[in-house]
């Protein structure tokens, strides 16, 4: 069944196919084009900071279409590589973090709209955020792939782009204040739902026990039969830590 973020997908790629086409054709580096959108949210994230909403949330609006210009390229042209998802991913914390602080240092600096609760909310978001990306990594290396959750990248981008583009401070800034609340509810609760995809798919295998087998080559002249151990699957996984 299609997601909301399939839906988003779709449609950006409807309305940039001729941008995909153009920098395919001319062989621009897949790696390029990420480190340009992430340069472009990074300075959405200062406008953000000197309380310019509605001029942020224009310049997230063209900096979400690189979030799938990049991929596309990558495809169409034959460079999707290890490093070039790894690169992906890692600046994509980058600006996840640059708008989340920018928000943060405009509630604890702007003279108007000063607000600590949401200084604290803000920075809650951001760990919020990180623990979203974190969770789905690290399940991944386990073999899990834990795409789960209401709140994915895709809709934090458009969350933090389209309202504040069109009503920036409307209603004395209300709106920017739901809208950040929104994000970092969403945020912890896609955590907990990753963290417990994850539990539910490795429940059974750490109740499984192995068998540690002793090599008889190595074993001391005194133990030259081999031994068997019997060790719970958690307790492997947490030397492997």
């Amino acid at each position: 069944m299609p997601t909301p973020t399939d839906y988003l997908k779709k449609g950006a790629l409807r309305v940039i196919e001729p941008a995909i086409s153009f920098l395919a054709r001319n062989n621009v580096s897949p790696n390029a084009i990420t480190t340009v959108g992430t340069l472009l949210t990074v300075a959405a994230g200062v406008v953000y900071a000197t309380g310019h909403i509605m001029t942020a949330g224009w310049i997230m609006g063209v900096t979400a279409f690189f979030d799938v210009l990049d991929g596309e390229v990558a495809r169409r042209t034959g460079r999707s590589t290890v490093f070039g998802a790894f690169y992906d991913s890692t600046l994509d914390r980058v600006a996840d973090g640059a708008l989340m602080a920018g928000l943060t240092v405009f509630y604890a600096t702007n003279p108007i709209h000063h607000n600590i609760y949401m200084m604290v909310v803000c920075l809650v978001g951001i760990i919020g955020t990180f623990l979203v990306s974190y969770t789905r990594a690290r399940a991944e290396s386990l073999g899990i792939d834990a795409k789960v959750g209401v709140m994915q990248r895709p809709e934090r981008i458009v969350l933090l782009s389209a309202p504040q583009a069109l009503f920036g401070l409307f209603w004395n800034g209300w709106v920017l204040i739901a809208i950040i609340i929104l994000l970092t509810v969403t945020a912890w609760i896609t955590a907990v739902q990753r963290i417990m995809f994850v539990y539910r798919n490795t429940k059974h295998a750490d109740n499984k026990p192995i068998r540690i087998v002793t090599d008889p080559a190595s074993a001391t002249p005194s133990t030259t039969s081999s031994k068997t151990t019997t060790v719970p699957a958690s307790r492997r996984a947490q030397s492997q830590l």
